[in-house]
């Protein structure tokens, strides 16, 4: 006979447990629930042969257990521990983040947790007949661990990310209300790979790509784009006509202006400048 006593004294998990093992669906299992000086125990005994069946279906629970009781709590402490300095409304934003990225994101997909804490529970059902739950999460999962300390880095630095993205759009805004307008139009053609300035009388505007005159420098590398929208920030015009000829156009970009530009940007898809490119993009073969 295989027996296995889980030691824990919180009620809930306890009747999770009993819950699931009412519902085994292998013959000759049966459990029991006793009450010791330290634990909570629920003992699982097995009689029959297939004991790799029995260490399978109990490790599946246990790993199943682990993501729904205690998971948000393992994030909650890593923010905590490692990211201390961060204020109480800046760790509720992140760990927002990381259950996003729980279902978002592959690398930190359900399957790839549950498969970590199944093999950490199956290698240790094998070989011992107790587990202490609350010390086999804090010391035995470490694979497990390590990749929701990486799901924290990696919300942690989407955050910062899209802190600084909105505190770099309004700077920019702070500045544009507070500079005069050019009382300039200007028509942002925007294609597949390519992004240009046209006047209002459809003439090419130069790109600025002067990095003394920059009112935006990519942290990384100087791109297309940080040289147009620095050309515009130079130019402040009183209104700027969005023109998305193509279905691929660079939307990040785009959406990015609205936020800076706000009501000076108008969004244009079938006039005489969109119809004249979608022709011109037609004939050179870049599809729309």
């Amino acid at each position: 006979m295989n027996s296995l006593c889980i030691k824990t004294n919180n009620e809930n998990i306890l009747k999770y447990l009993q819950k699931e093992f009412s519902e085994f669906n292998m013959l000759s299992v049966f459990y029991s629930r006793n009450e010791f000086k330290l634990y909570k125990n629920i003992i699982i005994h097995y009689t029959g042969i297939d004991n790799e069946l029995f260490y399978t279906k109990l490790s599946t629970i246990l790993s199943y257990l682990v993501i729904d009781y205690f998971e948000t709590d393992i994030i909650k402490n890593i923010l905590k521990a490692n990211y201390f300095y961060f204020d109480s409304d800046e760790l509720k934003k992140v760990f927002n983040l990381c259950i996003e990225n729980l279902s978002e994101d592959e690398q930190f997909s359900f399957n790839n947790r549950q498969l970590l804490l199944f093999d950490a529970f199956y290698n240790y059902l094998i070989e011992h007949h107790s587990i202490v739950l609350s010390g086999f999460i804090n010391f035995r999962l470490k694979n497990y661990r390590d990749i929701i300390e990486s799901l924290v880095d990696f919300s942690v630095n989407e955050y910062i990310i899209e802190r600084e993205y909105f505190e770099f759009i309004s700077l920019l805004k702070v500045y544009i209300n507070s500079q005069p307008s050019s009382n300039k139009i200007v028509h942002l053609i925007s294609l597949e790979n390519d992004t240009f300035l046209l006047d209002d009388k459809q003439n090419l505007i130069n790109i600025d790509k002067s990095v003394l005159k920059a009112k935006y420098l990519s942290d990384v590398s100087f791109s297309k784009n940080d040289y147009v929208l620095n050309t515009l920030l130079n130019i402040l015009p009183q209104k700027i006509y969005l023109h998305l000829v193509s279905s691929l156009s660079n939307l990040d970009f785009l959406n990015t202006l609205k936020l800076i530009f706000e009501n000076r940007i108008e969004i244009c898809r079938d006039c005489n400048i969109c119809n004249l490119y979608k022709n011109i993009t037609k004939k050179t073969g870049i599809e729309n």
